[in-house]
């Protein structure tokens, strides 16, 4: 017969990091995310291909990220006030109603406004889904698992955005055509948002996180006001906005480099677009177990930070001086997609800076996020004219280094820390007595 102690030791989903009542969640979230990122390889080009000029797809894309920011800032206060389930079934549908007006009404007959108003207005629903689940991951998880459970996370955020979505147009367009690409981008949606929300039965996901007193006016200003009464919120946000900005700033850039300088053909340079993003993937799980052995603030200022403001330029010196070498480009793209995975503990280090306010402190994170898609950009039209791409790389690598520092000043709440110290005391209680119920049986 198992004893109590038998059937509480860890399961081995647990032991992997993933909290085991959202395992669903997970599982969801990485189809989602694989049905989001299917077109972010070739509707610019596809577009474009339409007879859209660069600048209007550039507009489409711009005032699309404006909605992403707005919506990862609201999946906070909202998940506070309906719960996070509820936010995410939200998020689902603006998703599927939105993504079928861009179908119909704007693609298929090359409706350039519609497009932008369906478009912008999906932008809106994979924040409220994605985010809406990591404020649940934080309610739900033990502080002790927050990192292993933020790295799976963002593995299986990134890991469908954009590198298994891209991977699947590359198979599927072939086979069904552009447009039916586009339609089976819906189906990956909807199926991933149904088992994650079916599925997943973890009680706090459906309850108010916030006193039943708190107003909408109240959740919203509190999701704002909490970078001046915890300005630690305010430095993580900056050194989230910091941590991708490169990446989108380097969409812009790095082609024409690896292209013309480099001396790689396109199909090269996508290729090496993937190795670096399956590194991020990689090392997005990865730097949350460091995290949780080494903590937080650690792996965020070294691996992140200074490892970053390292990997910037030798991602843009080592291939110019090995021209045509495909092999050292890797490497180096391995080394800054690991650089870029090493911020994601911030995840878990939110919710223990504001431990009684988690989905508030995580809006301003998933704001800094949504900000990175349009600074990143915005640092090369306003620096490449001064100082050309070189410029551009050293601005970056001397933000990353700013981001390290600005780590160093975040720090875990007293509670959380009692917290942690609580959850440690526990497990080694329960290994004891474990390993002594195993020593009593032989």
């Amino acid at each position: 017969m198992q004893t109590a102690t038998q059937q509480e030791k860890p399961h081995l989903i647990d032991r992997m990091g993933i909290p085991r009542p959202l395992l669903w969640g997970f599982v969801g979230l990485l189809l989602f995310m694989i049905g989001d990122g299917v077109e972010a390889g070739y509707l610019a080009p596809y577009l474009e291909g339409q007879g859209h000029s660069s600048t209007r797809v550039a507009l489409l894309f711009t005032v699309y990220g404006v909605a992403v920011s707005i919506s990862s800032w609201l999946s906070g206060p909202l998940s506070d006030l309906w719960g996070p389930k509820k936010v995410m079934w939200t998020g689902l549908w603006i998703w599927g109603v939105f993504e079928v007006l861009f179908l119909l009404l704007g693609l298929q007959p090359n409706n350039y406004q519609m497009m932008v108003v369906a478009y912008t207005a999906r932008g809106l629903g994979y924040p409220l889904f994605a985010y809406g689940f990591l404020v649940w991951i934080a309610a739900a998880t033990p502080a002790r698992q927050l990192g292993s459970a933020a790295g799976w996370f963002w593995f299986a955020f990134s890991g469908g955005l954009p590198t298994l979505g891209s991977l699947f147009a590359s198979f599927a367009i072939p086979r069904i055509g552009e447009m039916g690409t586009f339609w089976s981008s819906l189906g990956l949606v909807m199926a991933g948002g149904l088992v994650a929300l079916l599925f997943t039965h973890e009680p706090r996901g459906t309850q108010r996180l916030s006193p039943p007193d708190v107003t909408l006016k109240q959740a919203m200003f509190g999701s704002i006001s909490i970078i001046w009464r915890e300005p630690k919120t305010l430095i993580a946000g900056i050194v989230r906005t910091i941590n991708t900005s490169s990446e989108y700033a380097f969409l812009v850039i790095m082609p024409g480099v690896f292209t013309k300088l480099v001396g790689f053909s396109l199909e090269q340079w996508l290729q090496l677009l993937s190795i670096v993003f399956l590194s991020n993937i990689i090392f997005n799980l990865l730097s949350g177990m460091m995290a949780d052995k080494l903590g937080p603030r650690t792996v965020v200022a070294v691996g992140g930070g200074l490892g970053a403001a390292i990997s910037v330029p030798l991602f843009y010196y080592v291939p110019l001086s090995f021209t045509h070498n495909f092999p050292i480009a890797a490497a180096m793209g391995v080394l800054y997609g690991a650089s870029l995975a090493s911020f994601v503990p911030l995840s878990g280090l939110m919710p223990q800076v504001c431990p009684r306010e988690k989905a508030a402190a995580l809006s301003i994170l998933g704001l800094g996020a949504g900000a990175s898609t349009w600074v990143g950009p915005a640092i090369v039209t306003w620096f490449e004219g001064w100082r050309g791409v070189e410029g551009v790389i050293w601005i970056f690598s001397g933000l990353y280094v700013v981001s390290a520092l600005l780590t160093v000043l975040i720090t875990v709440s007293p509670e959380a820390r009692a917290q942690i110290r609580r959850d440690e005391q526990r497990d080694n209680q329960m290994n004891r007595e474990a390993a002594m119920h195993a020593v009593g049986n032989q």
